[in-house]
């Protein structure tokens, strides 16, 4: 468990068996903007090979990020959220730091992010938008999961 410093009641784990994958995938396929319809296998799958951060009130999970990395350049933040009832509390921000402060994740090339909505919560990390858009490039499929 890794403690944080806000609420000593919020603490934010990286133990994959003590992840909700149940409310995970719920919240993921029903309620977020970016994954609706997102099969369970397709979940677990992507929780699998990720480095995952739960977040934790009183024993029951209302957070979740996921960090896809190699270890050693680069990695991509995926699938932050905080439940609704929780939001606005200071969780994302303190989940957030957790995962920035990340032993395995330091000292890294590039750490890269999309986000729709939280552009202010994530330049508090370090985020920008990009130095160099000329040289993204990527495939997206917005919609893959509806089909």
């Amino acid at each position: 468990m890794i403690p944080t410093t806000n609420d000593s009641s919020f603490q934010i784990s990286t133990d994959r068996t003590r992840l909700d994958i149940a409310m995970i995938y719920r919240f993921l396929s029903e309620q977020s903007t970016w994954a609706v319809g997102i099969s369970r296998t397709v979940v677990e799958r992507s929780i699998e090979n990720s480095l995952c951060f739960g977040g934790y009130l009183d024993g029951r999970q209302i957070a979740f990020a996921r960090v896809v990395t190699d270890y050693a350049t680069v990695a991509h933040l995926e699938d932050v959220f905080v439940v609704p009832e929780y939001r606005g509390r200071g969780y994302a921000k303190q989940l957030i730091r957790i995962v920035m402060e990340h032993p395995s994740l330091q000292r890294l090339r590039r750490f890269t992010l999309n986000t729709g909505d939280a552009h202010s919560l994530f330049a508090r990390f370090g985020f920008a938008p990009s130095q160099r858009p000329d040289s993204l490039m990527e495939r997206y499929y917005p919609n893959i999961y509806l089909s």
